[in-house]
């Protein structure tokens, strides 16, 4: 199954390719995103880095159909038709614990784009692809990152004392399931 196009309120949710690299290398090589991404992603950051990262380690794994990987579009406004973040499932476990990655660049923070992604990519998940639960870790001092998992029913599970991407200390282990996310939907839909 490759990754599908989806789409919110305010976004479009499109397979990474080629094309995202411009609002990648743009957003994503910003030192106050990049230290709580993957170590996959490592500095100096070359001109051509977004691109090689896409071209060398995303496309295949989608390509081989270990991943689904979503470009964050906005539909309107100043970076319409640019990707602004994106959504990363692990398909294949090459990471103990960590099957779902997210960045978003830092000037959309706090609008609530990353849990309306979220949100549609996990209905995706769980109800089209059929996962019953996931995992996903964070640096223990990456707080935007703990309250989007918290929105979208993530339950902390544990702490491991090794360090998240580029960020000592202990990272945080979360657990989303599908049945607290169907609860959780269940809730908001009827308020």
């Amino acid at each position: 199954m490759k990754t599908p196009t989806l789409e919110t309120e305010r976004l479009i949710l499109r397979p990474i390719s080629l094309e995202d690299a411009p609002g990648f290398q743009k957003y994503l090589y910003d030192w106050e995103i990049v230290k709580y991404v993957s170590g996959s992603i490592t500095p100096p950051y070359p001109d051509n880095g977004a691109e090689e990262y896409i071209k060398n380690t995303v496309l295949p794994d989608l390509e081989k159909g270990e991943a689904f990987g979503w470009a964050i579009v906005p539909k309107s406004g100043e970076d319409k038709g640019t990707a602004i973040g994106n959504i990363y499932y692990r398909l294949k476990k090459q990471l103990p614990d960590n099957d779902r990655g997210f960045w978003l660049a830092r000037k959309y923070h706090g609008q609530g784009l990353m849990t309306e992604a979220i949100s549609k990519t996990q209905d995706f998940m769980f109800f089209e692809y059929g996962w019953k639960s996931f995992r996903v870790k964070n640096a223990i001092g990456n707080h935007a990152s703990r309250r989007v998992k918290e929105k979208c029913g993530a339950v902390l599970i544990g702490e491991e004392d090794k360090p998240s991407a580029h960020m000592p200390g202990p990272t945080q282990i979360w657990e989303v399931t599908r049945e607290n996310w169907l609860k959780l939907r269940k809730k908001t839909l009827t308020k």
